[in-house]
């Protein structure tokens, strides 16, 4: 099958030295990736590379089949930050991919506006971040980014700084969503437990430069039962996760 989003031998450099080093992956339609590492490995640095922010060094990165390699807006792109502009309300935050686009203020609230009980945002559309739980402001910001109406959505993070409930809350309403709208996601995560959980593949970013040292297929296939995390299997899955990144 070909992928939807893929990306062939991807160097980035800074100050002549290489922070990533020739990362081939590919998404199905539909699929979920995690990007599972420690810190300072150059997640960011490759995610900024396949949203289009920054130019690679060496190598390509394809939508569909196209060449998009340096072209932002292609992908929609969620940093760990919620960045919700708390002058505006959640409403008007939210609108800002469709007035980036051109479209009329009215319209495009009117747009948005009928998204807003699929996230869970029924009722809040006047109201201002600051009056929002860290959950519903995370929604409001997954919202703004599905605006893009893009395929594939790179997520960097999104929860890391939520409360564990309210996190698991959230990976269980973004499973749900991602299948709804039928969403691509290739998500950058420090929590093997949630890689676990949300993934169909799981690959290991490590080394300096980082490279892709290992690749993991999470089984059972999702979507899987609530018993999944107390399960032997997860269990046993999460230990070889955790040596190959050297933990």
């Amino acid at each position: 099958m070909t992928p939807i989003f893929s990306c062939e031998h991807i160097t980035k450099n800074y100050e002549d030295k290489a922070v990533v080093k020739d990362i081939s992956l590919a998404i199905e339609e539909t699929g979920f990736k995690s990007l599972l590492g420690p810190s300072g490995v150059g997640k960011t640095t490759l995610f900024n590379v396949l949203a289009g922010v920054d130019r690679p060094d060496a190598g390509k990165v394809f939508l569909a089949g196209e060449d998009v390699t340096g072209v932002s807006g292609k992908v929609s792109y969620m940093l760990q930050k919620d960045l919700l502009l708390e002058y505006r309300t959640v409403l008007d935050n939210v609108i800002l991919p469709l007035l980036i686009k051109g479209e009329k203020k009215k319209i495009a609230r009117e747009q948005a506006a009928s998204s807003f009980a699929q996230f869970g945002l029924s009722g809040y559309e006047k109201k201002y971040p600051r009056q929002l739980s860290g959950g519903m402001r995370q929604r409001a910001a997954l919202l703004r980014t599905c605006l893009t109406h893009n395929r594939v959505i790179l997520l960097d993070e999104p929860f890391s700084a939520l409360d564990a409930i309210t996190r698991r809350q959230m990976q269980d309403w973004y499973k749900n969503i991602a299948v709804t709208l039928g969403l691509s996601t290739l998500f950058i995560t420090h929590d093997v437990d949630e890689a676990l959980l949300l993934s169909d593949e799981i690959l290991i970013l490590n080394s300096s430069p980082g490279r892709i040292t290992a690749r993991f297929k999470v089984q059972p296939p999702r979507p899987r039962d609530s018993g999944f995390p107390v399960s032997a299997g997860f269990g046993s899955q999460k230990k070889t996760i955790l040596e190959a990144i050297g933990i």
